[in-house]
């Protein structure tokens, strides 16, 4: 009964501070001011503060509490460990299975079949050098050669 005496009170001196802004010409401070105002009497009549009172002094709630704080950290444990090991179970054996079967072999340019050796590639032949340059100038040239400049 108290509470709801108090936040009444509070009510009433916000709005008549929102009055008084209003009365300087400052009507979007008022506004402001009146809203706010009105949220403890709105606690009031909804039966927020009765709930709340009762909360604060029952000790069966505040270990309600208290397992549900618990209950939140065993979830931020799980969530930083599943992160740290990149992922579910699930993800991690698919990625195992991934890592123990190569799907393209080293050499292969397109993916090789299962039961078939992949095909022999010839070694690329290096680009032949511009006969007079140095050493320093013969990789710009190609550059410039295959630019067509």
């Amino acid at each position: 009964m108290i509470a709801e005496t108090i936040f009444s009170a509070v009510s009433a001196a916000g709005l008549g501070i929102a009055a008084v802004t209003a009365y300087r010409k400052r009507f979007l401070s008022a506004t402001r001011i009146a809203a706010y105002s009105l949220v403890p009497v709105g606690l009031v009549m909804t039966g927020v503060v009765k709930w709340v009172a009762h909360t604060a002094f029952s000790p069966v709630a505040w270990l309600g509490f208290v397992v549900l704080g618990v209950a939140w950290l065993l979830f931020l444990t799980t969530r930083a460990v599943e992160r740290r090991r990149g992922g579910t179970r699930k993800e991690r054996r698919a990625a195992a299975k991934a890592a123990r079967r190569e799907a393209v072999a080293p050499a292969a340019s397109a993916p090789s079949l299962p039961g078939r050796s992949p095909a022999v590639r010839p070694e690329p032949q290096p680009a032949p050098r511009a006969k007079g340059s140095g050493d320093d100038f013969s990789d710009i040239e190609a550059i410039l050669k295959k630019h067509g400049l």
